[in-house]
């Protein structure tokens, strides 16, 4: 990808525009990105001293042709189809969703550009963390109150609402409610109480908790008594349960529940952070809002950092099954073992089972805004998505909200759906979220910590108090990939550390938890 650019904006008005108009990011693409607005009839020079003519404005982040492209053939970017075209397309024309669609069947791909970085341990990096009994380590130090069942939810939240001001010790950061719509109403045997279980599980026994208040109603189908039998020994020590049935009512188990977080926060601030080494870090990796230049800067930007993360022991979560559709490829031509890539095929094939049940398909994506960002279709989207991962080996598959053990590269089965995938990494064990956006996600994640990666430097202007980090130095030409993911790697380590995101100066982060719901509803 050329490293020149003009900066973002208006376009310069010499009648030629430099090629470093567009971002051109393989040998073989036909299509190219525009660095910048193009207005029609903008003349961009070429490296034989002809001049590509733009036909119709092209927005910022958008494609045009680098040259014909004929009816049915296919579309390249990446080095990879994301699509076919469906009319005749001159070199300048837009290339967008009016003359391009999915094909009717998956071409051929190549995993050339996905081969294995097989990297030596470093153990030389460290953050400031939590150690816990059970080994693990926190980058933050809560106490939660989880609901057991939807019924007890405004209890929840009544007890953490007292503690949003002064009153905790110091060193405690807080108390969140961790609080959903489900519990009752379902089969007490079956994929929707499992999963749910999973999950809360995930959350109860996670290293940035210190300690956790779990509150049912008392008659749910997910009850308190099973829920945490299954738990270990560890966790089980710094948890408190409440019903309030046997409590005597909503008011008295308010009382009751905020008496108890009381005795868990003077227990949580004993805790004292230490240093570890980054293999102790879990980062769960997410985009949402994605646009045009996900895929050229910040998703390989968290790639970049990934890798340098696995470089030292550490561990990192690509999710979003359904976006990678189209992509998977990539992933399996680096996976540990043939086993790892067999799993992620059949999660692949679930998934397009489960579209079908319910009348939808997988390539009904990308988003509306996905779309005006400049992506045409999912091949164009999950290419971009998985630089994510950066270029280190797959080391493991695993199911929703299933504990994270091994290290390095990790692949939780996950939706697309940000709020429903973020929980289940966190649930995993993630102590640390990295979200890519090019329209602009606001997601706060506790108790997580979640840095928003902004795609361009328009955007990270734009919404200054929502974006953590901007990866628009490399569109701008301003700074490489491989620089961008160093400066993210120490931003990863200063968070881990305790450098607090936006989204927690803001407050934000105690709505987000969305287990993802399997099974009937009854």
């Amino acid at each position: 990808m050329s490293t020149e650019h003009s900066g973002e904006g208006a376009a310069p008005d010499p009648v030629v525009t430099p090629a470093s108009a567009l971002i051109v990011l393989h040998p073989d693409d036909n299509v190219a990105v525009a660095r910048f607005a193009l207005p029609a009839g903008a003349r961009i020079a070429r490296p034989d001293g002809s001049a590509l003519r733009v036909a119709a404005p092209i927005d910022a982040g958008h494609k045009l042709a680098l040259r014909p492209i004929g009816r049915s053939d296919l579309v390249l970017k990446y080095g990879q189809p994301i699509g076919v075209a469906t009319m005749p397309i001159e070199g300048g024309d837009h290339v967008h969703g009016h003359n391009v669609e999915m094909p009717a069947a998956m071409p051929a791909r190549t995993t050339a550009q996905a081969a294995s970085a097989v990297m030596p341990v470093d153990t030389t990096a460290t953050f400031e963390g939590y150690r816990r009994a059970d080994g693990r380590v926190g980058t933050r130090n809560y106490i939660g109150v989880i609901a057991s069942v939807n019924c007890s939810a405004t209890v929840c939240k009544a007890i953490a609402q007292v503690f949003q001001g002064p009153g905790l010790p110091a060193g405690v950061d807080g108390v969140v409610p961790i609080t959903h719509g489900s519990g009752c109403g379902m089969s007490a045997e079956g994929e929707g109480l499992t999963l749910l279980q999973r999950t809360l599980r995930g959350y109860a026994a996670h290293p940035n908790f210190a300690a956790v208040l779990v509150v049912g109603l008392g008659c749910e189908v997910n009850q308190i008594g099973p829920l945490i039998e299954a738990l270990p020994a560890a966790t089980r020590e710094r948890l408190r349960t409440l019903t309030i049935q046997e409590a005597g009512g909503t008011r008295e188990a308010v009382e009751q529940g905020q008496a108890l977080v009381r005795e868990l926060a003077d227990q949580a601030a004993l805790a004292r952070r230490s240093t570890v080494p980054m293999s102790a870090l879990v980062v769960g990796l997410q985009c949402g809002g994605s646009d045009g230049y996900s895929g050229i800067s910040a998703n390989p930007a968290l790639g970049a950092a990934v890798d340098l993360l696995v470089r030292h022991g550490g561990t990192a979560i690509l999710s979003e099954t359904p976006e990678i559709h189209g992509a998977e490829h990539l992933l399996t031509a680096r996976a540990a073992s043939p086993e790892v890539a067999r799993r992620l095929m059949a999660r692949m094939q679930w998934w397009e089972a489960y579209a079908a049940r319910h009348g939808a398909r997988l390539d009904n994506n990308p988003s509306p805004g996905n779309k005006a960002g400049g992506i045409t279709t999912i091949l164009e989207k999950s290419l971009g998505a998985v630089a994510k991962g950066g270029g280190s080996p797959l080391n493991e598959v695993i199911e929703y909200a299933e504990p994270v053990r091994g290290r390095g590269l990790v692949f939780m089965d996950t939706p697309g759906y940000d709020p429903v995938s973020a929980t289940g990494q966190v649930a995993g064990g993630a102590t640390l979220i990295c979200f890519t956006t090019g329209r602009g996600s606001t997601y706060g994640c506790k108790p997580t910590p979640s840095l928003k990666l902004a795609t361009t430097t328009t955007l990270f202007e734009r919404m200054r108090l929502d974006m953590d980090f901007n990866a628009g130095g490399i569109v701008d030409g301003t700074q490489t990939v491989a620089e961008a993911g160093e400066a993210l790697f120490q931003l990863m380590r200063e968070t881990a550390s305790g450098r607090r995101t936006l989204s927690e100066e803001h407050g934000l982060g105690d709505n987000e938890f969305v287990p993802w719901q399997l099974g009937a509803v009854m």
